[in-house]
């Protein structure tokens, strides 16, 4: 089953491309607009709907662009919209409202191979051996995601599965803001209904486990969301505080 997201004006999302709701994939409908961006889950392929308003969708199409997202972009037009649609829309493919089943599913099939071998090729070597055993390291706290074990200095932390899920997902991120829904979506899965309160929960027992020493980790953006900060960022800005704290003290002397 593959993510999939519509962002549509119809009234009906089920009119832009039928055949979708005769295969087994996962579809959210969001409004084909710029605030929907932050609502999509990383992980998606995107329908966005051309069929109308080829203007709007390639303004879009560039926002996506400019903003560095990596999702694909699957155009739905009309035939029309073959006289237009050219590579500077940066689209993964299009396809036509009336596409079949059987095309619209070989189509995903050639998006996601696309996706996968420049993922692949795009890694580092650095990427690469962190790879071999499983383990996201950040400072002194490694995930080991083949285990589903965390640890802290070398101590185990005792994490629920969720709460390793969710460590695990900010962890493979840092710096990036998650909303609640975002993270319910991705960790939780889509079908789940325990509420953005969920969210809340599992971060306060999240930085318990973590100690007071590195609750810190867990950043929160007011009015937004939860982030994952990396130790080194924090250890550099000590750094540089005692390296101006310490030619301060240096010039007075002076």
């Amino acid at each position: 089953m593959t993510d999939l997201t519509l962002m549509t004006f119809a009234v009906d999302p089920a009119s832009v491309l039928p055949s979708l709701a005769l295969l087994s994939h996962r579809v959210r409908v969001l409004p084909m607009d710029a605030a929907s961006l932050i609502r999509m889950p990383e992980q998606t392929i995107l329908f966005l709907d051309a069929r109308d308003d080829l203007a709007s969708a390639k303004t879009l199409c560039n926002l996506i662009q400019a903003s560095g997202l990596s999702t694909p972009i699957i155009l739905v037009i009309t035939e029309g919209g073959f006289t237009v649609v050219n590579a500077s829309w940066g689209v993964a493919d299009v396809i036509v409202s009336t596409a079949s089943p059987a095309e619209v599913d070989g189509r995903l099939r050639l998006v996601i191979g696309r996706g996968a071998a420049a993922a692949a090729s795009s890694k580092g070597s650095a990427d690469a051996s962190a790879d071999v055993d499983g383990q996201i390291r950040s400072g002194d706290l490694i995930v080991d995601t083949n285990g589903y074990t965390a640890s802290l200095h070398g101590h185990p932390i005792d994490l629920a599965y969720k709460e390793f899920e969710l460590l695990k997902y900010l962890v493979q991120h840092p710096g990036r803001v998650f909303t609640r829904a975002q993270l319910l979506q991705e960790v939780w899965g889509y079908d789940y209904y325990g509420g953005t309160r969920t969210v809340d929960v599992h971060i306060r027992r999240l930085r318990a486990k973590l100690g007071g020493e590195y609750e810190h980790l867990i950043g929160t953006v007011r009015n937004v969301g939860y982030r994952f900060d990396p130790p080194e960022d924090e250890d550099d800005a000590d750094g540089s505080a005692e390296a101006a704290a310490h030619d301060g003290a240096a010039d007075g002397r002076r």
